[in-house]
């Protein structure tokens, strides 16, 4: 991969990873009401799957999964179900106390790795990668020794931000009504993206 080709990948990841999403709405949510250092198993949930996505992507799964409508349709539901039931539930208990000493690490760890991994738009920004910055005439693995720590530290940098975020306007939200509407958003944001999801295409592959 040139230099040139390395660049406009960094900033088309850069772009991926900041765009807020489920993920970045989680690792803010997971900065409020959780300690620091529990609330970044949250961004190692988002580089477990943001490595094996780097994979099958390499290995061309991700262009199998968007080329089957059904596989895509099925995910897809079960996803937006997955973010619109969060978000309810989030709402629903947005006026209790944020329970941070009941949430045992691996609970933190499976969440934020349900919320990365149930998302099939997911596959669209995998796939866009590869179909566009991936030379066909230059063996893959060679490429991935390049793609895989940009990707994998791009991301760690940006949901890390998230989650600082987080915990600063978790620190910030002293007043109960405050951080009840605070919450209520993040709800919100979640039953939006479960409905956006529901009403979205599948992605096209690139040739």
């Amino acid at each position: 991969m040139s230099f040139e080709a390395w660049t406009i990948f960094a900033l088309f990841w850069v772009v991926f990873v900041t765009t807020p999403g489920p993920n970045a709405v989680n690792c803010i949510s997971n900065g409020m009401s959780l300690p620091l250092s529990k609330a970044m198993l949250g961004v190692l949930a988002i580089l477990t799957q943001a490595s094996a996505f780097l994979i099958l992507s390499a290995l061309g799964v991700t262009a199998l999964i968007a080329a089957s409508p059904t596989g895509f349709f099925v995910a897809k539901l079960v996803g937006a179900g997955f973010l619109i039931w969060l978000g309810l539930r989030g709402w629903m208990n947005a006026g209790k106390p944020a329970p941070a000493s009941e949430r045992p690490s691996r609970q933190v760890y499976l969440h934020a790795l349900a919320v990365a991994t149930i998302n099939p738009k997911s596959v669209a920004g995998y796939l866009a990668a590869f179909s566009q910055f991936v030379q066909p005439d230059v063996p893959i693995w060679e490429q991935m020794v390049v793609i895989m720590p940009t990707a994998l530290v791009i991301t760690t940098l940006s949901y890390t931000g998230f989650t600082v975020l987080g915990a600063m306007m978790g620190k910030a939200a002293l007043g109960a009504v405050f951080n009840t509407w605070v919450r209520r958003a993040m709800a919100a944001c979640f039953i939006i993206y479960g409905v956006l999801l529901g009403t979205s295409n599948a992605p096209i592959s690139k040739g």
